[in-house]
């Protein structure tokens, strides 16, 4: 793979991060790999070589390429980090992923931003509002890790598969309702567009080795505004397993410049969860919802909502929220799904007892057979 032309592009109220991706040891076209945000940035923003080695380089291992060269210079604390990254992804997929070269000139100097800043990667789901929350908790304001901008990005869950459309409505619907808790928490969002998912949009590549590469990706274009991106956890210590954003990988994604830390990997969800509901604004707007519908920001029918609904019942918090429509959760919602694949277990075990407590046995009991079905 070569990465080269690095450019910005101004169009209308948009400002572009621009580079040409060819491939050379696999059949895909040449393509232009995009960051793009709002004009209104730009001081902030610039054609980061590192942003584009951090994005690319999940697709270009997944795909067979041998090397990837660089017509820039790259920070060299990052290309150690992206050894070592290389290399526990090689451990994980048991030799599949086989390291491969970097070629590029390393940049001799830094340029660090100053007074620092930093930034939170924001989806509007519990594990970025629970991080913004602690943030608030945990922080002085004048503390330079103290979160001033929030980034929300086009292309992950929206507009990331290309089958699906780019559903820019169902991205600013979101975006409306995240602002209302950003604001309330005293951040800037700052929304963020990129096709580098479009690359190799494979399920597996994506979910277990690749979506944490893309965030830290956004982070390196803003190393002009910021020098620390902070990305909630996923899971929590107990249920660490390979994924693609993940403690081990995500700081290794950092430069000298722009430090990447995976955060609040010592909270189950449903520790977040709670820190979220006793926070009106972000416990009212939300969003866990994948299957981004047209009409509503949590569709209520998706497996990530139905899990969403039941750990709001089991905590006693459902009816608290307006972020669902719905305020009552059926046996019949969770029976429709498969909750034994993808490391989906260790969200509903530990819902059985507090559904019990609550008087759901009838939930209880669905989990507990669904979950048993599968080490029998």
């Amino acid at each position: 793979m070569k990465i080269s032309n690095f450019k910005i592009v101004k169009e209308n109220d948009y400002i572009k991060a621009v580079a040409l991706v060819q491939f050379e040891d696999c059949k895909r076209p040449d393509s232009q790999v995009y960051i793009q945000t709002l004009k209104q940035y730009e001081t902030g923003f610039k054609a980061n070589p590192d942003a584009f080695l951090v994005g690319c380089l999940l697709p270009a291992i997944h795909l067979g390429e041998k090397r990837i060269h660089i017509e820039d210079e790259i920070c060299p604390f990052l290309k150690e980090g992206l050894d070592v990254a290389m290399n526990i992804l090689k451990d994980w997929t048991k030799g599949k992923y086989k390291p491969l070269t970097i070629e590029a000139k390393t940049r001799s100097q830094i340029k660090r931003v100053d007074p620092s800043r930093a930034g939170m990667v924001m989806s509007g789901g519990m594990d970025s509002l629970a991080a913004l929350r602690l943030n608030r908790m945990h922080y002085p304001k004048i503390h330079p890790g103290y979160v001033k901008d929030c980034f929300f990005l086009h292309g992950f869950d929206i507009g990331g598969v290309v089958e699906r459309g780019m559903k820019y409505p169902v991205f600013e619907r979101a975006k409306e309702a995240i602002v209302k808790i950003t604001d309330d928490a005293g951040a800037k969002l700052i929304p963020v567009y990129t096709n580098i998912r479009h690359l190799c949009d494979e399920r597996v590549l994506w979910l277990n080795s690749f979506f944490g590469a893309v965030l830290a990706s956004m982070a390196h274009s803003f190393s002009n505004r910021i020098d620390m991106m902070f990305i909630g956890s996923s899971y929590d210590i107990p249920n660490l397993h390979p994924c693609g954003s993940h403690p081990l990988l995500d700081p290794e994604y950092s430069s000298y410049n722009m430090r990447i830390r995976h955060r609040d990997y010592e909270l189950s969800r449903l520790e977040k969860i709670k820190i979220v509901s006793k926070w009106d604004v972000a416990f009212n707007n939300f969003r866990v919802c994948l299957a981004n519908v047209p009409d509503r920001l949590n569709c209520g029918k998706c497996e990530k909502c139905v899990r969403t609904m039941t750990e709001l019942t089991a905590l006693d918090l459902l009816h608290k929220t307006h972020a669902f429509v719905e305020d009552e959760i059926m046996s019949e919602d969770i029976e429709q799904f498969d909750i034994t694949i993808r490391v989906r277990p260790p969200f509903y075990w530990p819902m059985i007892p507090l559904l019990r407590k609550q008087g759901r046995d009838d939930l209880a009991n669905t989990i507990e057979k669904k979950l048993e079905e599968t080490d029998e």
